[in-house]
């Protein structure tokens, strides 16, 4: 087309300058058109992100819900046979033998010869007492016997002269009844002063207070010169003994550990005083019944004690240990003291609670027997929390999880 042609259809022709400008201008818009792509392509993937995120966080949330829904619990298993416990019980030592040594025959104390600490053998010496008065009872019982003892050998010769008389008719049968009468009564009264003489020779004799049994010399209650009473009951008594090897310990054992007991067991006893020191002993025997008033039985322990080191008086814990029981025993913290009774919670292989009402026994402090309501195969819940139910879903934690759910809690 020529130029005439288009200055008739005003058409111009470009000139350089018009052109360069043009196509600035279309560089502009397709970079223009470029960016707004790109802005377009990074909101696209920060929407895209959000999105994710929140679908992750979403899923997060329900499975920590799902997981903090689920109830841990820690299980134990009955223990079978019962536990061995060992049961304490105060008590004071006593020698083997001890008795008060009170003085028969009544007078001053003439001397004594063992003071306080003494060991004595059987039948040695310990005090001599004056008795005046029996001295004279006794003299005046050996005159007296030798009266019946005279009157005896007159009332015989009477009573045979009799007896040759009515052999020649020249008495009665009557009088020589007489005369034998007279002469057992002379024979009767010949022997009681025998007797009265014995007996006092006998009470003379406890002049000499003697040792009982070999020990030791506990009390001395007298002193010279003092004036002694016959008997326990109106008087003091002169010494205090004791034997103290073997010592006796006796103990009062609970109604609920006195089928445990048996004679020939062992059983340890300490003295605070001595640190570290346990002596051994055995039961001797029991009372085999219950005391109605205080509800226990009575047991008797013999405690060797060769060295002297324990001493008859002493305060003693005497630790006993009782057999197991044949029972089964569960850890106090698992039971479930509830209005209904006493219950545990069970838990089945499909993680169901269920409470299990059971019978207790004997208390052993840190576990307690059952009596009845297990079989010994169940698992128990530890520590079970008092919105426990029956037929909760609960999952057994294993130690991983106990620690995991420890540090969540310390969070």
């Amino acid at each position: 087309m020529s130029e005439q042609r288009h200055d008739e259809l005003v058409i111009h022709s470009l000139d350089d300058d018009d052109s360069t400008a043009l196509h600035s201008r279309t560089q502009v818009a397709r970079r223009a058109r470029l960016l707004i792509l790109i802005v377009l392509v990074l909101l696209g993937a920060g929407a895209a992100r959000t999105v994710i995120s929140r679908i992750s966080s979403e899923r997060a949330l329900e499975q920590g819900t799902t997981e903090r829904a689920k109830v841990y619990v820690n299980v134990t298993a009955p223990i079978a046979g019962g536990q061995v416990r060992t049961l304490s019980l105060p008590a004071t030592l006593q020698g083997n033998m001890q008795s008060p040594i009170s003085a028969r025959a009544s007078g001053y104390l003439r001397r004594w010869y063992k003071d306080i600490g003494a060991r004595v053998q059987k039948g040695e010496l310990l005090a001599e007492i004056e008795t005046p008065e029996i001295d004279q009872q006794l003299s005046q019982a050996i005159a007296a016997r030798q009266q019946a003892a005279a009157s005896l050998d007159i009332a015989r010769s009477t009573s045979e002269r009799w007896e040759s008389l009515r052999k020649r008719d020249a008495v009665s049968q009557q009088e020589v009844d007489e005369r034998r009468s007279t002469y057992a009564q002379a024979q009767a009264n010949l022997a009681a002063a025998d007797a009265n003489v014995e007996r006092l020779r006998q009470l003379e004799a406890f002049k000499r207070v003697v040792a009982p049994f070999s020990g030791v010399i506990t009390r001395r209650n007298v002193d010279v010169g003092d004036l002694i009473d016959a008997g326990s009951s109106g008087g003091r008594a002169l010494f205090q003994m004791a034997q103290s090897d073997p010592l006796r310990v006796y103990i009062n054992v609970p109604q609920a550990s006195a089928n445990l007991v048996r004679v020939g067991q062992k059983v340890n006893v300490i003295q605070p005083e001595l640190q570290g020191r346990t002596f051994e002993g055995e039961i001797a025997r029991t009372a085999a019944s219950i005391d109605t008033t205080t509800r226990t039985m009575q047991v008797e322990v013999t405690l060797p004690n060769r060295n002297g080191e324990l001493l008859p008086g002493a305060y003693v814990q005497v630790l006993l240990p009782l057999a197991a029981s044949k029972s089964l025993s569960v850890p106090m913290n698992a039971l479930m003291i509830r209005g209904d009774g006493i219950r545990v919670a069970t838990v089945s292989p499909e993680g169901r609670v269920h409470l299990q009402p059971v019978h207790v026994g004997r208390n052993y402090g840190e576990s307690i027997e059952v009596l009845e309501g297990l079989s010994g195969n169940e698992h128990l819940v530890l520590n079970p929390s008092d919105s426990l139910a029956e037929g909760d879903q609960v999952v057994v934690a294993t130690p991983d999880a106990a620690r995991a759910k420890r540090a969540e809690a310390s969070k």
